[in-house]
């Protein structure tokens, strides 16, 4: 292969063709924009790490290239440099305009820093969020253990019975694929639970309080409703795992939502929207965060809770998770060595 036709080289500087002396001529005049739009490119794949005034110049090259390519077009030159542009247009639209990726720094600065350290932050949507979450589930189980007319009250008589008939026998283990289809049904019932408890805070914070308060009381009833049917164990047992994840998820979760509501009551001085745009940092971190801890639950749900191990081993671990959980949010992020 010639020097002339290595890869990366305008078209236009190859063989000319007859008629081509405009073509040789704007070749000429343009290729150097071009060369350095593709050697930045190259060598900067990830154009958000660059300087301001390094940005501005890649854009400022972008646009004359997309002006040098309805120029060959509306000229009549030849295809294969107006392909050659209209290529070199398209990378350098998808580098500045592109979705960036997410790296995976980002994810472990959000899991070491950012997510702990906002938790603590937004302290009293967090109390809230817990109170209205706690609360009715302890009054849900008392209420169930004292009085066996409650639970029917609460849920219907079919969706009792049916989360007694479940937890009428210990687990002992499942089969493997059983567990992946399990899994995916538990991040989906998770994911919906908490996105209703976020979401539906964009109602000045009503609806995060309704559903904090309504899936608070359905886990306690259900919990009650099966311990007074003689299955207490079995159900203690199998969520005592998932359950340091899921339950503090959909608390975060509410809170989010509660941040969110509010900001469109207390805006400060500011349109509804400027606020809402406000608080968009502190709403991403925490759902971002509650996100993997559903996961993490999905998982244990999955393939740990329903597994023959011992239930002292199982009681164990989840004692273990609790207090890791516990320790995670209260000590970690605290160094600033991970905000950068």
């Amino acid at each position: 292969m010639r020097a002339d036709q290595r890869e990366g080289t305008p078209p236009g500087n190859r063989e000319p063709r007859t008629p081509a002396r405009a073509e040789e001529r704007f070749v000429a005049l343009r290729e150097g924009d071009w060369l350095a739009l593709s050697d930045l490119l190259e060598r900067k794949r990830s154009l958000h790490q660059l300087r301001a005034s390094e940005i501005s110049h890649v854009g400022r090259l972008y646009r004359s290239v997309c002006t040098d390519a309805m120029r060959a077009r509306a000229s009549g030159f030849s295809r294969e440099l107006i392909s050659y542009l209209d290529g070199l247009a398209g990378q350098a639209h998808n580098a500045l305009y592109g979705a960036r990726p997410y790296p995976i720094g980002t994810i472990v600065r959000l899991l070491t820093h950012g997510f702990p350290a906002m938790v603590r932050e937004q302290r009293w949507p967090m109390l809230i969020s817990t109170l209205l979450f706690t609360l009715p589930l302890v009054f849900g189980l008392v209420m169930s253990l004292e009085d066996s007319s409650f639970a029917s009250a609460v849920l219907t008589r079919e969706m009792l019975q049916q989360m007694v008939d479940n937890y009428a026998d210990a687990h002992h283990g499942r089969a493997p694929t059983l567990n992946a289809f399990m899994t995916a049904h538990y991040i989906e019932n998770n994911v919906s639970i908490a996105f209703r408890c976020f979401a539906t805070g964009i109602f000045f914070t009503i609806g995060s309080v309704f559903f904090l308060i309504y899936n608070g009381l359905a886990i306690g009833t259900v919990m009650g409703g099966v311990i007074s049917a003689g299955h207490g164990r079995n159900i203690l047992t199998f969520v005592c795992g998932h359950g340091a994840f899921e339950l503090t998820a959909i608390v975060i979760s509410g809170a989010a939502g509660l941040r969110m509501g509010w900001s469109l009551v207390e805006t400060h001085g500011r349109s509804r929207l400027r606020s809402l745009q406000a608080q968009g940092h502190a709403i991403a971190t925490l759902i971002g965060g509650a996100a993997i801890m559903l996961l993490t639950a999905a998982f244990i749900e999955g393939f740990w809770s329903p597994s023959a191990v011992p239930d002292p081993v199982k009681w164990g671990v989840a004692g273990g998770l609790w207090f890791g959980v516990l320790a995670y949010f209260v000590f970690a992020g605290r160094s600033d060595r991970w905000a950068s």
